[in-house]
C-alpha cells in the first residue's frame, strides 16, 4: 500500500488541492492536505471497483454524508470489468512471494 504524499504534494504545488481530488487504494501520512479518499476497497490489484475508473470519469464525493460514487453506467462498468487483465504478481520465490500469497486487503488489516 503505497503513502500518497508525493502525488497530494503535487496537487497542492500545482494549485489544484481545493479543485481535485485523489482517490486511491493507497494511505495517507499526517502531512496530507486537500481533498483525498484513501484505503479504497477492495484496492484495484485484487480487481475492485477502483480498477474500472478511466481518465475523464465523473466521480461525486458527498464528505457530509461521507459517500463516493464513480458516475458510470453499469454497462459500460461490466465491459471494463470484462477487459480487466488480472494482476500478476511478478516475484515467484522468497519472502516477498509468501507475503504476496498470503497479504489481504486493508479492511482486513492486510494480514491473513
Amino acid at each position: 500500500m503505497r503513502e500518497m504524499l508525493a502525488p497530494t504534494s503535487l496537487l497542492v504545488g500545482l494549485g489544484l488541492g481545493t479543485k481535485a481530488a485523489l482517490i486511491t487504494d493507497g494511505r495517507f501520512s499526517g502531512g496530507t492536505r486537500g481533498i483525498c479518499v484513501g484505503h479504497i476497497c477492495p484496492e484495484a490489484a485484487d480487481g475492485g471497483n477502483i480498477a474500472l475508473i478511466e481518465n475523464g470519469d465523473i466521480i461525486e464525493i458527498d464528505i457530509n454524508k461521507r459517500t463516493i460514487e464513480l458516475k458510470v453506467d453499469e454497462k459500460t462498468l461490466e465491459k471494463r470489468r470484462n477487459n480487466l487483465k488480472p494482476h500478476l504478481c511478478k516475484v515467484k520465490s522468497g519472502y516477498l512471494a509468501k507475503y504476496a500469497r498470503t497479504v489481504q486487503d486493508a479492511s482486513h488489516g492486510a494480514i491473513v
